[in-house]
Formats: C-alpha cells, structure tokens, sequence
C-alpha cells in the first residue's frame, strides 16, 4: 500500500488543500443535523425560543428566579438585567452569544425549577407538608434554597435537553407577559435556520465540487507521472530486463495497472481521507446529547468491522491473481492478433478461440469469485444501517415517553449514527479496490526499481573516437539466466574500409554477437574496443550514435517514409533521404506512390511488402552516416538482382567505414575483406572466402550447398 500513497509526496500541496476543504465539508455535513434538531425542539416544540434564559421578563418572573438563587448568584442574576421603566419588564443587558450562553449554563436548571414549582401550584399544600416530612423547615430563612437543592437531585435523573425545555416554557409564558409576538418569533426563527442550514448546504456542494476537481486532477497526475516513469524506464532497460518481463506484462502494467492506481488515489482522496473525518465529528457531536444510547454505535462500528475484516480476508488473495491473469489474456490476446496470417494458413482459428476462452474463462471466475464476495458487503452494511435506526428509534421512543429526550435529538441522533457508518461504509467502497490497486502498484514499482545492467559508468567517455576500428578481444557472453556461453572465446578485428562478414547455422550466435556491439547485452568476458576504447568506458549514446544497425527483423514506425528514413537522423536533409533511399534500392516502389516520400507507413509497416521493409530499414541506417554499419541478416528479403545492386552502391557509400554484415547467404558475402565462421558459439574460421574454403570445412560445405557447382569454381579462382 506504501507504493499508493508513494505517488502522492508531489501532490503534496493539492493534498493538503484537499483535507482542508474536507474538514469544511465535513463541519458543514456534521452542522446539518443540529439544525434539524432545532427546527424540531425549538423551532416547531418551542416556538422559536433559542435559549432557556429570557430576554424579557416580568416583575414577578425576575422575582420568582431570583428567589430560588444565593447571594453570589443573585449579583450575577441582577447585572446580566435592566430594568425598562416605559415597558414596565426586565430585557437582557447583553444578547452577545457568549453571555447569553453563559447565563444559560448557571441559571437554566434553577429556571426549569420555577417552572415545575409554578405548574405544580395546586398542589403546594401537600407540597409544604411534604417537604416537611423531609426536615425542610417552611419557615427557615434557606427555605426555598433547601426546595431547589430537592429539585435538583430529580433533575439529575433527566437529560440536559429535558432540563433545558422545561427552561424554555417558562421563557414562553414571560414572553406572553411582556406582549412578545411568539408566532412572529417562531416564524423569523425558522426563516433564519432555514437560511443557515441552505448556506451550509451551499458550502458543502461548493467544496465537494472542488475536492472533486483536485482529486481527479491528482490523479491524472499520478496517471501520468507512472505512465512515464515506466516509459522511461522500460526504455533504458537492456535486453535482458526486457526479457525478465514480458511485452503483455509490461503493456499491463503501464496501462490497466496505472488505470486502477488513479481510480483508487481518486477514491483516497475524496472517501478515505473524508471517512474518518465525518466519523471522529459524528462521534464527537453525538456526545453533547447526552442520551445514553452510545452504545448502539459501539455496536453498529463492530459489526461493520466484523464484516469489512471477513471479506478482506476472503477477497485479498484473489486479487493478485487477478493481475496475473489479466496479464495472460493480454498475452494470448496480442499472440493471436499479431499471428492472425499464420493462424488462418494453418486454419488453427477454432483452436486459438479455445486457448483465448480458457484464459478468458481463468479470469471471469476470479473476478466473477471477487464481485460476488464483495457485492455482498453492500446489502449486508444496508441491513446494518437500517437496523440501526430501527434500534435507535425504539430505544429512543421510550425515552420520550419517559421524559428524557426530545424528539429533535432523537432525529440529530439517527442522522450522526448514519453519518458514522457512512464513514464506515465509504471505507469499506474503497476497501473493494484498494487490495487490487495496491497489488498493481507492487508491479509497477517492481519495474521501477529494476536497474538496468547497461549503464553509463560515471567517467564514461562522451567524445566519439575518431577511429571506427571494432575489436573482439577474446570474448565470451552467457545470458544472465543462462548456463552455458551462447559465444566463447571470439577473437578478431574489424576495420575501417572493409567488409566483415558473420556467417554460421542457425542458432549459432551471430546476431548475439553484433548485438554486443551497441551494448544491447555487456560481454561476460573479454572485450569489445570501438576505435581502441572499451564500449563499457563509452557514454551509450555516444556509442550508438556512431552505429548504423539495422535489425534482423525490420521495425517500421508508423508514420510516413520520410520520417521513417530520418527516424535516427533528424536533421536529415531531403537530400540525405532521397540519397540514402536510393543506395537502399527503395527509389522504385517510392516513387511509384501517389505522395512519395509522405506516402504512410501504417503501424508496424503492414501496408509495404516484407522486402520495401528491410529496403527502408537500411536507408534508415545510411541517412545517420555512421562509422560502422551493422546488417543483421538484411538482405534475406531482397531478390538477387536487388541484393547485388544495393550492395554495389552501398560498397561506394561505406567505403571509409566499417561493416559488420550478418549473413545466411554466402553469395551476399563472397566480397567480404574478412568472413567469421561459427559454430555453436566458436570461432572455427577466420579469412576470405578463398581462404576459408581451402582451411575451413564447415564452410565450404555452406557454400557448396548454396553455390551451384559452376558459381563455386568460379567464387575460388
């Protein structure tokens, strides 16, 4: 999972603004219920009374508190009231809302006791004797003190909202007293929680809509980033990282791979981060209701990491073999469409659909396996969620009934409980796809932290030498996961102005050996020399760029032939490519297109015959005018009468420079300077063709199979 959040320490700035606005979102989410539960308690149930300490009081309703107060609390009591003689009642010296709450923290359960004294009137006889039997004296100074400190004891016995109510009806009646519109009271009241609770909504879109944009352009950006760190790094590998992963796997891996990474750092960013928030303020809020059903939270959290934790345990394994699969289907999938001619001559099409579904199939399961087991988790969090509010409502029913809550805190209460197994339950929408986005990181970064084995040394040399001389000081190469050496012992010079030429069975090194050349594989033993410099001292790109390659099998880009030709040369003259387009033999078919040198290349070059492929890959080679041409095997597709041309006029174009040609054909090299035979990874000849047929049996028997008997006299006199 590390390898997730890896991704996001550049994004660290967008992060943080995110979490931010999170926090607004989640305080306006968590304020939304407290609204509600006031609309309720004290919109509807106490007509807009906001607090249980007046604002206006009656000559007798300042007298009665007052009466039930000691000596300190008295001096506070007078000071927090003026006295408006032409109104002929008592209004608050201070509406400030700090005041006012702390006037509703010290006189709010005396006020609830005037009022339980004052609707209890017609029982005050049996009330007096009562007491009296408890040893209040009635006629004892602290009297009505010893009433309140009574009183007090049985309100510890109801919630503070209960207290705080029976506060407020006593503030209605002084309201009545002092000609205060309640209805009017009542209706600006809801007007102005309506206005607030719209706000907040407002706010709470505006920052969703925001975090949204943030945590999508995050994501994009670490979709990016990860696309062209693996780009990059896939592109300085050797051929022997390439071959520890395989095209599918790493077609997967910076495609479908990088896709579930952005999904999910989308999903981090606005639920994960946002889960706790709004469950820790969900939490913390439905404390201060002091309404003693805690528990069924404590209850419904346990059950939903009950359940989360089973499925995770169950779903986990699952999904790393999920990747593997997909990575198969790929693999068959770019198998079969590469290979569709060769399917269809061999009529191998009903085959190839059943390898195809049987891979298909492999992968439908687990995913079918993994879908299911998580499709559970949904209606099972429903069942949760739904039972907690059937609990919830039928404790908190009693509860009403008993006179210790209200139904505004009842509602509050549901809607944070829903809240907290939201947070929850966004956890558990995340948890689906983070085991599989955190398994897919682990494979991309398994790419990015595999080193290249070619790499520049720290002193490597940048300037090219000036001598083109390429020197095989008694080399041997075993792959890495090999063995044996697939080359031992290789020994010979390759100079300037002349031809060398490569020839051998199948299978017996050569294009393993020219391809040591540019460095696609480091020698195991000995060394190469470029112009009397070891190629492992050379800067890589000061090494290619003196090498004119061309591959085996040709690689075209898609494009036009003009920028095919000038793909190693970039600032290539138009007369460089119509040059080197004519020492390759391609003039002909070019110039027989409609748009010549921007005819399009399709990709992979399907839409030019295989020999035009090979024809443009070795115009591609001349047109970088390099010091030492290698051709591997280049010629196979070219028809003699071609074959003779392109290498009379690339005789003249290569005459100051190396070559270095891969060959099946001897009639391709009969001209060669210097002709290496080998043979199962050894050397066994080394000369000219006249030489090699006198000394080297293995080779005159390969030119004797392919010269007619006339051709060979003639090749040896």
């Amino acid at each position: 999972m590390k390898n997730i959040f890896r991704n996001l320490k550049k994004y660290w700035y967008f992060v943080i603004l995110i979490l931010v606005l999170l926090i607004v979102q989640a305080y306006c989410d968590l304020s939304l219920p407290d609204y509600t539960s006031n609309l309720i308690d004290v919109g509807i149930a106490n007509s807009g009374i906001e607090y249980a300490v007046p604002e206006y009081l009656s000559e007798s309703g300042f007298q009665e508190v007052e009466a039930f107060l000691t000596d300190e609390e008295k001096e506070d009591w007078e000071a927090a009231y003026v006295y408006d003689e032409t109104k002929g009642y008592y209004t608050l010296a201070s509406v400030e809302e700090e005041d006012w709450d702390s006037l509703e923290e010290e006189f709010s359960s005396v006020i609830a006791i005037v009022y339980m004294m004052s609707s209890q009137r017609d029982s005050q006889v049996e009330g007096v004797e009562a007491l009296a039997d408890m040893g209040i004296d009635p006629t004892s100074d602290t009297f009505l003190l010893d009433i309140r400190h009574v009183f007090e004891e049985n309100l510890e016995s109801l919630g503070d909202s209960m207290i705080t109510s029976m506060a407020k009806y006593f503030a209605r009646d002084q309201y009545k007293l002092c000609g205060v519109d309640l209805d009017q009271l009542q209706t600006d009241y809801l007007w102005a929680t309506g206005r607030k609770m719209l706000g907040m909504a407002l706010v709470m879109a505006l920052a969703a809509i925001i975090v949204g944009f943030l945590a999508s352009k995050t994501a994009a950006g670490v979709g990016r980033d990860l696309r062209g760190n693996i780009f990059r790094k896939v592109i300085g590998f050797s051929n022997a990282e390439l071959d520890r992963f395989s095209t599918a796997s790493l077609i997967t891996r910076s495609t479908n791979d990088v896709q579930q990474i952005q999904m999910v750092t989308v999903m981090l960013l606005r639920m994960v981060l946002y889960a706790p928030i709004l469950a820790i303020g969900g939490i913390v809020n439905i404390r201060k209701y002091n309404s003693g059903m805690n528990w069924i939270i404590i209850l419904a959290i346990a059950l939903v990491t009950c359940l989360i934790v089973a499925l995770m345990i169950v779903a986990m394994p699952k999904f790393k073999i999920m990747q593997t699969l997909v990575d198969n289907v790929n693999l068959v999938a770019r198998e079969i469409l590469t290979g569709i001619p060769v399917i269809r001559a061999f009529s191998r099409e009903k085959k190839e659909e059943e390898r195809f579904d049987e891979a298909n199939q492999s992968l439908t399961k687990v995913m079918l396996f993994t879908n299911r087991t998580m499709s559970f988790m949904m209606p099972a969090l429903m069942v949760v969620m739904n039972g907690v509010s059937i609990l919830i409502v039928w404790v908190a029913a009693q509860k009403i009934d008993d006179g210790v809550l209200e139904v505004g805190a009842m509602t509050a209460f549901i809607t944070y409980a829903m809240l907290i197994i939201m947070g929850f339950l966004m956890l558990t929408m995340v948890s689906i796809m983070l085991p599989r986005a955190g398994v897919a990181a682990d494979r991309i970064q398994e790419v990015l932290d595999t080193k290249a084995t070619i790499v520049d040394k720290d002193n490597a040399v940048v300037e090219a030498p000036l001598d083109a001389t390429v020197r095989f000081d008694h080399v041997s190469f075993r792959y890495p996961d090999g063995k044996e050496d697939v080359l031992a012992d290789i020994d010979f010079v390759a100079k300037p102005g002349q031809t060398t030429a490569i020839i051998g069975s199948t299978g017996c090194g050569k294009s393993t050996l020219v391809k040591l050349i540019p460095r696609f594989f480091d020698v195991t033993k000995g060394s190469i020399s470029f112009g009397g410099t070891d190629v492992r001292d050379l800067a890589i790109d000061t090494l290619r760029a003196q090498i004119g390659y061309v591959p085996q099998k040709a690689v075209l880009f898609s494009g036009d032939i003009n920028s095919n030709i000038a793909y190693g040369a970039p600032n290539a003259t138009e007369h460089d490519i119509v040059e080197a387009a004519s020492i390759a033999q391609a003039t002909e078919f070019i110039e027989e297109k409609e748009e010549k040198y921007e005819s399009p290349i399709a990709q992979g070059g399907t839409n030019v015959s295989g020999g035009q492929k090979q024809r443009l890959s070795i115009a591609r080679a001349i047109a970088r005018h390099p010091k030492v041409y290698i051709f591997d095997d280049s010629f196979s597709a070219l028809d003699f009468k071609t074959d003779t041309a392109l290498r009379r006029a690339l005789s003249e174009k290569t005459k100051d420079s190396t070559v270095i040609i891969v060959a099946q054909r001897v009639s391709t090299i009969l001209d060669a300077d210097q002709i290496i035979v080998l043979d199962e990874g050894k050397m066994i000849g080394k000369g000219t063709h006249k030489e090699l047929v006198a000394s080297c049996e293995e080779y005159k028997l390969i030119a004797q199979s392919q010269l007619s008997e006339a051709e060979f006299l003639a090749s040896i006199k």
